[in-house]
């Protein structure tokens, strides 16, 4: 359990500062902040993997700016995909049956 809520504050660090370090304003909800930046790490992590730094002694600096890169492209690429699903609710015509 303690692993989850770990899990989702790390995501919710990561989704806010790659918020903040993406110019202009990400029209995204918190939640989705948060689910980007925790598939961020998972990004980051998988990468830290492939290139064999994912386990070093002490801080693991290079896994956490992967992690945050990560987190950048995934909250870039959900903004940019934000606004057409969420048209796509709105201009549905609930009137016609």
């Amino acid at each position: 359990m303690f692993q989850i809520i770990w899990i989702v504050i790390v995501g919710a660090i990561l989704g806010v500062i790659a918020k903040m370090l993406l110019p202009g304003k990400q029209a995204i909800p918190f939640w989705l902040t948060i689910i980007c930046g925790m598939l961020g790490a998972l990004l980051g992590n998988a990468v830290a993997g492939w290139i064999g730094v994912r386990h070093t002694s002490g801080i693991d600096w290079i896994r956490h700016l992967l992690q945050l890169i990560g987190a950048v492209v995934v909250v870039a690429a959900g903004s940019a995909v934000w606004p057409a699903i969420r048209g796509k609710n709105k201009n549905v015509d609930t009137t016609r049956v």
